[in-house]
């Protein structure tokens, strides 16, 4: 399928995984040339920062720029890959919890055609103590969602 290069974007998810990498694959192969979003979504302060920012020493705004700088890098090979995939592609980051909740966000401004997220593929009992993006934005997106799981050798 040829998708017309100024239409909507697809928007793929991606957090520097080999699941996320092989979601670019897939929608390559699926939508074809078009525009992409390449999405990180990171959060503000992992649980570590936020016991250390109690301290007066580490203030949170030092955490979250790290943050946001080292999800900038990830979204930027993210682009990379997507535009080596034949997609002329932005990388974009945004630091926001709950994660699905912002690619939703994000899907909505960009009024994005799919969302594709690469799935690890849990079992039942990790997805419980995890917690699955892929079904979260699913349930959250009103609008098309492409999963693309792990290779049946790997799960």
């Amino acid at each position: 399928m040829i998708r017309k290069v100024d239409g909507p974007p697809i928007l793929i998810c991606y957090d520097g995984s080999a699941d996320a990498a092989r979601g670019i694959e897939a929608a390559a192969a699926l939508f074809g040339a078009g525009r992409a979003v390449v999405l990180n979504v990171a959060v503000p302060l992992t649980a570590a920062e936020s016991v250390a920012v109690v301290s007066p020493v580490a203030p949170a705004a030092a955490f979250e720029q790290v943050n946001t700088d080292e999800a900038d890098t990830v979204a930027a090979r993210g682009a990379e890959l997507a535009r080596a995939s034949g997609f002329q592609a932005e990388a974009r980051t945004i630091l926001e919890t709950p994660t699905w909740q912002a690619v939703v966000d994000v899907a909505n401004e960009v009024d994005a055609a799919a969302i594709v997220i690469g799935s690890r593929g849990l079992d039942q009992l990790h997805e419980a103590f995890e917690g699955s993006l892929s079904h979260q934005v699913t349930a959250h997106a009103g609008r098309p969602v492409l999963v693309v799981p792990p290779p049946h050798n790997e799960r």
